[in-house]
């Protein structure tokens, strides 16, 4: 056992240094697992596009970020924002299941995981 936990940290940590950025991995209620890779901060939420995407403009609305474009069909959806700081926001909605969506947060060029992770669980929050 001790052995193979080594392992899988010397794999973990490969991969950290491979990524060039930072990997946190975490599981939620309601949400798969939940990672943070290069600027990206992506999830899986227990339910369609359509209640993601209410939810997420909702969350935007609490969080006083307002969208400046706004695109949705049955399968897909993307929102961008900007915040006071005017860094741009870009949430993307993709379907993966009949009530299972993939969330993808960017904030700005580089990133910015405090913000995403603030997003996210708004957007969690909300549903």
């Amino acid at each position: 056992m001790k052995r193979s936990s080594v392992v899988l940290a010397l794999i973990l940590s490969g991969l950290a240094v491979y990524s060039g950025g930072c990997i946190l991995l975490a599981a939620g209620a309601g949400a798969g697992t939940v990672a943070y890779v290069r600027g990206d901060l992506e999830a899986t939420y227990d339910a369609n596009v359509d209640r993601v995407y209410n939810s997420t403009l909702k969350s935007l609305g609490e969080l006083e970020l307002t969208p400046t474009q706004k695109q949705k069909d049955a399968l897909t959806a993307e929102v961008i924002a900007r915040t006071s700081a005017d860094k741009k926001v870009t949430i993307k909605l993709t379907r993966v299941g009949e009530s299972l969506t993939k969330i993808t947060i960017r904030i700005g060029v580089f990133g910015d995981e405090v913000l995403s992770r603030a997003i996210y669980e708004r957007i969690k929050g909300n549903l």
